[in-house]
């Protein structure tokens, strides 16, 4: 049985709308918690954020049983995780031990009351109650609350900027030789798993295997990378040596197979997980065999960048450094309030093939006065497309201008919104920092909804910041006008 949440005022607690936040600081956090006390004390936007929760969460479950975690605990933890850029570790110790993270969530108790504890894995699975498709509901409603706290009017038109930057999945450096490796170690771990439980046999020499593959995966990865004479017969030999090894390890592991009992779920799911992994394990000693012994090029679409992050991307973008990057692009969308109105994850999209969709999505919601992209996005069709519903376009012609594009690209209008566009750099660089840099979480459903719940975390962050500001212009005026003293 969940509930919104329900603050029951006992001695020495404080009501949240009533909680003081340190003003003078230059930390995430207190930002983030004005905003979060202004979005739960505002009736609109507190209405319309749990309408979205329960129809996610409580949704066809009986209201009976155990006690669950409150919506807006749920969602203050995971947007502090977000802005903090945490570890799930460190969010467990600040739930139950930074007291004004407390305050806001409304469990922080004083004069020796029991307080409110919450353990690990129950913040973990109740965090991870939330989708792609909720966070993007939800991160609607905190741009529109936005716009409240930054006085926009309803009818002002909104000056966009849209760009891509790549979200880096948590991979390490993929080449087919160490990703057959972690094929065959994982093949191992399943089998560990399996003789710890059930006692099998015929696999007493289970850390020799893994040793040696380990010792012949290195000397692999050595004689690729090094130089000198004779360099292609060495890579060769230690190449011959490590698939003959690994190919006597998957004759193993697949006669053993049937073997192995079935006794509950678990064993269930571990016997899919070894498929998997023998998969991956023919599949990289064919592309080691192919490549180093065989001397063939290996085609992109052949390849895979991890066999645990599936999803992985390899993207060059054209840069220096990095000149490659592992992960998804993804599309954000900010106003003139540096706020982002819109994200995608990009599915193997080239830049210029997302703004017919983007289009799609933005001005069904929002007028928009002018719209700034990079020439990656640059495409006569999109430029049609957007001048429909958009006065201004700044679209940079990749390659050369003919004579009416150079004049339209010489106006001084032009020039000053195509300058300012600039500015969505800064605000992917902040979004870095509020974790979309590197994804920690497993799983496509999982790296989805943590950029979803990174750009919440970032605007709701933009909004505490201009709620600080707004504070301190009241105490200013008020100072103003007292009185003098005698």
């Amino acid at each position: 049985m969940r509930k919104r949440f329900e603050q029951q005022i006992s001695l020495g607690q404080t009501p949240i709308s009533e909680v003081k936040i340190m003003t003078k600081t230059r930390d995430a956090l207190p930002a983030l918690l004005h905003a979060l006390q202004k979005l739960f004390i505002t009736q609109e936007y507190n209405e319309k954020l749990f309408s979205i929760l329960e129809d996610k969460i409580l949704k066809g479950k009986k209201q009976t049983g155990r006690p669950g975690m409150d919506l807006w605990w749920i969602f203050v933890l995971a947007e502090v995780r977000l802005c903090c850029d945490l570890s799930y570790d460190r969010l467990h110790y600040m739930a139950n031990y930074d007291s004004m993270l407390r305050k806001i969530m409304g469990v922080e108790v004083n004069y020796g009351m029991p307080e409110k504890e919450f353990g690990y894995q129950n913040i973990l699975d109740n965090v991870s109650l939330l989708d792609d498709q909720t966070v993007r509901q939800i991160n609607e409603v905190i741009v529109s609350f936005g716009h409240e706290v930054f006085k926009k009017k309803d009818e002002a038109a909104l000056r966009l900027k849209t760009d891509s930057y790549v979200f880096e999945s948590n991979v390490h450096f993929p080449t087919d030789y160490n990703l057959l490796w972690d094929s065959a170690r994982k093949c191992l771990d399943v089998k560990k798993y399996f003789i710890k439980k059930h006692k099998i046999k015929g696999w007493g020499k289970m850390k020799s295997w893994g040793k040696d593959l380990k010792g012949l995966m290195r000397a692999v990865g050595k004689a690729s990378s090094s130089g000198g004479k004779n360099k292609y017969d060495r890579q060769y030999e230690a190449a011959s040596k490590y698939t003959e090894k690994a190919s006597a390890l998957l004759v193993k592991v697949v006669e053993s197979k049937s073997d192995l009992p079935i006794n509950n779920p678990m064993d269930f799911s571990q016997i899919i997980a070894l498929e998997y992994y023998i998969k991956m394990l023919e599949k990289h000693i064919d592309l080691v065999d192919r490549r180093l012994l065989q001397g063939e090029m290996i085609p992109h679409e052949e390849k895979i960048f991890s066999i645990f992050e599936t999803y992985t991307e390899w993207i060059k973008k054209g840069k220096l450094h990095p000149n490659v990057e592992l992960g998804k692009k993804v599309l954000l969308t900010t106003d003139q309030y540096n706020l982002m109105l819109d994200y995608q994850v990009m599915d193997g999209l080239a830049d210029n093939e997302a703004v017919e969709e983007l289009a799609d999505r933005i001005l069904k919601k929002h007028r928009a006065h002018s719209w700034s992209f990079d020439k990656g996005f640059s495409s006569k069709n999109n430029k049609e497309l957007l001048k429909k519903g958009v006065q201004q376009v700044i679209m940079p012609k990749k390659g050369k201008c003919n004579k009416a594009e150079k004049v339209e690209e010489s106006t001084s209008l032009f020039k000053k919104l195509k300058n300012q566009h600039s500015a969505i750099e800064s605000n992917i660089n902040e979004l870095e920092h509020r974790g979309l840099n590197r994804c920690p979480d497993r799983g496509y459903d999982n790296f989805k909804r943590y950029v979803g719940l990174g750009v919440c975390a970032y605007n709701l962050k933009k909004i505490g910041k201009e709620l600080i500001e707004i504070a301190k212009e009241k105490e200013i005026q008020k100072r103003k006008h007292l009185p003098m003293c005698a």
